[in-house]
């Protein structure tokens, strides 16, 4: 397992599959082991994947200076990666939370981004709203679903305000395409891969500036891939809509009854997207 040092020493680990040209990954959770994005369902036999683990997660070392772990301090450690691996460019690819250091080492170091794929990406870090009208419409295509009755209580609650580990637990297969027993296993494994504490400093105050990261975004003239799963509650199709306008040269597609996680949804069409995008 290859590590380099961070700029602050922070000894961190990555994880490299297939060969070829390299693409970094960034994982989501926030701050969860990158142990969960496998290889992308095979995208590894396309391109070479290094996965990060992000600062006190997977076998990242946890730093010394907690506040590290704060979103826009995260790209520091992008930097120091490409640093390690002596790329001109890097073509990134990012998940869920991870899209928000993503889109922040865009903004910041634009010259050093080559293609920039974000799979269901997280709003925050351009200020997007998704609504809670946009929540029930996307989870009401779900209605005809065992688990519904109950996952949709839950997610009333949590709407309301009234939200418990418990609900939150409810409305995980509206995260999957499919409630089967390898999304079971994959939800049960990410309990265990993520760094809770880091997590919390991770959204801590300072994290995100959408004003100057829009602006930034809207500047960036390389290509982009924005990919949506149809039923995702966490990253509705509307809202990507929104989040591919911001750039000159995105595309959108949205990956029909995939989920949050749409590399196990249809492993096929999803490495089939993103090997186009990045070839």
């Amino acid at each position: 397992m290859p590590t380099f040092a961070a700029h602050d020493g922070t000894e961190l680990a990555y994880h490299v599959f297939g060969e070829g040209s390299p693409v970094v990954c960034l994982p989501g959770g926030p701050m969860q082991d990158s142990a969960y994005l496998g290889d992308l369902g095979g995208l590894s036999e396309h391109r070479q994947l290094v996965m990060l683990d992000l600062r006190g997660t997977g076998r990242s070392a946890e730093p010394h200076d907690t506040a590290s772990c704060r979103c826009d301090r995260l790209v520091d450690d992008v930097e120091a990666l490409r640093e390690h691996l002596g790329l001109e460019r890097l073509d990134l690819l990012a998940h869920s939370a991870g899209t928000n250091v993503a889109v922040q080492y865009l903004a910041r170091h634009p010259e050093r981004v080559g293609k920039l794929a974000l799979i269901t990406p997280s709003v925050l870090a351009v200020g997007i709203t998704v609504t809670a009208d946009l929540r029930r419409e996307t989870a009401r295509s779900r209605d005809g679903e065992a688990w519904f009755p109950s996952a949709s209580a839950a997610l009333e609650e949590i709407i309301a305000g009234n939200a418990t580990a418990d609900a939150w637990r409810e409305i995980d297969p509206f995260l999957y395409g499919r409630w089967d027993d390898a999304a079971r296993e994959h939800r049960a494994a990410a309990e265990h891969q993520k760094n809770h504490a880091a997590a919390n400093v991770f959204f801590a105050e300072g994290a995100f500036d959408p004003d100057r990261t829009r602006a930034a975004v809207a500047r960036f003239q390389r290509p982009v891939l924005l990919l949506a799963g149809q039923v995702d509650l966490n990253s509705p199709p509307d809202a990507m809509a929104e989040f591919a306008a911001l750039f000159p040269h995105a595309d959108l597609v949205v990956q029909h009854g995939a989920g949050h996680f749409p590399w196990l949804d249809d492993t096929d069409r999803f490495v089939s997207t993103t090997t186009e995008f990045l070839s």
